[in-house]
């Protein structure tokens, strides 16, 4: 005699944990259990009787192996979106019924919170590996801003970074924005309307700053006005500024942009901050590599300045001064015809201050510091006279306003990048005429440099390109597109951007755009770190005196 079971198969449905649902073939619900119910936020099983599920029926479909920091398990994945609340995401399995395929069993449990955090550590531990590659460091706090947005679905984030003094911002990296090189000259602009900007007060006091609701309050603020356009491009309502801190010390600000709905709690936080440290290690390592660098190119520019000086261009003095002599013997008539004599005196007296001349223009070039001093249009155009000098080329030079007002640093690495274009020109454009137009404007530093040359598009065509990939049609490609990267990195450094137009028929332009920074108010150095004789604080404003605090 067989024994009766204990408990009847509906009521181990009504109990079941885990969401059980019945589909038909074309995947609405047919049966729900009260799990699947409170899961899917209905009142009842039986109000969703009838609709489509977000579960695929067929068996098997869109399961996939997880790989080592991906989010993904060998179950099937589904969306649910309920009329009130947040989005879920339902972790699934399908089987179909023996008694009649046309219907399938589905058993689904809710893992939106334990996903979220798997993607958050992938996000972390993918940046780890980001902040390890030879990128630059726009390029790698881009990749930082792209994981906290994959990560937590967030409307955009932005990376702000300090520069040594820690009186200037800089934007270095972001996600989900559309990029503008007038972003921070309109924020600046806001600022002395009288906004309110978070991230100030989040270098002053060092930790998170949040602010629900945040975009409503732009919207009202007049003294917005100048980004309501920018800002509104975002579907965003929360904003939460967290500071990048290395070493005790301020690096910058990550600002993160919350979808509406989004809920912003202690492990979203928790998550910011950690990805924040992660940008400011990436902050860390590429001021000290960079002054690592420089004082590198500063000693060897030294010293090959002065190895040049000491040797080859007092040997080419003694060349004048050995025809000077010949002019002498020519002159007194003896053996030697006095013409010839003076001839060849003239020729190696010429030859000799050619050669001095362009000797002096490369050392002047291996030790651009000194020009700089006396500004970036001296350099420049100092640079400009020693080319056509040697070369014979028309070079054109317009400047704009402000251009000896650019920082020491940025004017050398905005120098390299004109000088490399203009070496770039000689080498392999086969142009007779060079335009270059340097200046500043909107609060943006600005290079262009266009020659009537050969071009480097490979198919005759004209073609745009943003990183200066491919070579020109004469010369050696590969090292050009070195010389093009450097180009592109020093452009970066400073948050800018680098753009290429190049034809077979109309010459090639080199467009150079570097936003200039923004001014911090009253950030105060972190430790003796930032040198005890720092430069004193900018003033606040009288309406960021009244505020304090500041996006």
């Amino acid at each position: 005699m067989s024994a009766s079971p204990l408990v009847g198969w509906d009521e181990v449905a009504a109990a079941a944990p885990d969401g059980l649902a019945v589909l038909d073939c074309v995947g609405r619900f047919v049966r729900l259990n009260p799990a699947a119910a409170v899961l899917l936020e209905a009142a009842s099983e039986g109000e969703l009787i009838g609709e489509p599920s977000p579960f695929t029926p067929t068996e098997g479909v869109g399961a996939c192996r997880a790989g080592l920091l991906e989010a993904r398990s060998d179950e099937q994945v589904a969306h649910w979106e309920p009329t009130f609340g947040p989005r879920r995401e339902f972790a699934y399995r399908t089987r179909s019924l023996p008694s009649d395929p046309k219907f399938a069993v589905v058993s689904f449990r809710d893992v939106t919170d334990e996903w979220h955090r798997q993607r958050r550590i992938a996000a972390i531990a993918k940046t780890s590996i980001a902040l390890a590659s030879e990128g630059s460091l726009g390029s790698t706090l881009d990749a930082v801003a792209r994981q906290i947005v994959q990560a937590d679905g967030l409307a955009g984030v932005q990376i702000l970074t300090l520069d040594s003094t820690g009186r200037e911002l800089r934007l270095m990296g972001s996600a989900g924005l559309r990029h503008w090189d007038g972003f921070l000259e309109r924020l600046l602009e806001c600022r002395d309307r009288g906004a309110r900007l978070c991230m100030l007060d989040t270098l002053k006091e060092r930790k998170p700053i949040v602010v629900p609701h945040r975009w409503a309050q732009i919207l009202e603020d007049p003294a917005w006005e100048p980004l309501h356009a920018y800002l509104g491009e975002l579907n965003w309502d929360s904003f939460v500024s967290v500071p990048l801190m290395a070493r005790g010390r301020p690096e910058g600000v990550l600002n993160a942009y919350f979808a509406p709905g989004q809920e912003i709690g202690s492990r979203t936080l928790e998550f910011l901050a950690a990805m924040a440290e992660q940008a400011a290690l990436a902050v860390d390592h590429a001021m000290l590599l960079q002054r690592e660098r420089e004082g590198a190119r500063r000693n060897e520019r030294q010293r090959l300045a002065r190895d040049l000086h000491d040797s080859i261009v007092q040997q080419v003095f003694s060349i004048g001064m050995q025809a000077n002599a010949v002019g002498v013997l020519g002159a007194r008539d003896e053996a030697v015809p006095a013409e010839a004599v003076r001839n060849f005196a003239d020729e190696v007296g010429a030859l000799s201050r050619t050669v001095l001349a362009d000797l002096r223009a490369m050392v002047h070039e291996l030790r651009p510091s000194s020009s700089l001093r006396l500004g970036l249009e001296d350099a420049v155009t100092t640079l400009v006279k020693s080319t056509e000098n040697r070369t014979g080329l028309d070079i054109r030079l317009l400047y704009g306003q402000e251009v000896d007002a650019v920082e020491p640093d940025l004017a050398e690495d905005m120098y390299r990048i004109v000088a490399e274009a203009i070496h770039n020109v000689v080498k392999h454009a086969e142009a007779t005429t060079v335009t270059i137009r340097l200046g500043v404007r909107d609060h943006t530093l600005t290079a262009v440099i266009r020659d009537d040359g050969c071009g480097f598009a490979d198919s005759g065509g004209r073609r745009d390109a943003p990183d200066g990939e491919g070579g020109r049609r004469t010369g050696s490609p590969r090292h050009h597109g070195y010389g093009l990267t450097t180009m592109r990195e020093r452009a970066e450094r400073w948050g800018g951007t680098m753009r290429i137009r190049s034809g077979a028929r109309s010459g090639t332009t080199v467009r150079v755009v570097v936003p200039l920074p923004v001014r911090v108010p009253q950030v105060p150095p972190a430790d003796s770190e930032r040198g005890q004789n720092a430069p004193s604080a900018v003033p606040l404003t009288k309406a960021e005196h009244s505020a304090r605090s500041g996006s």
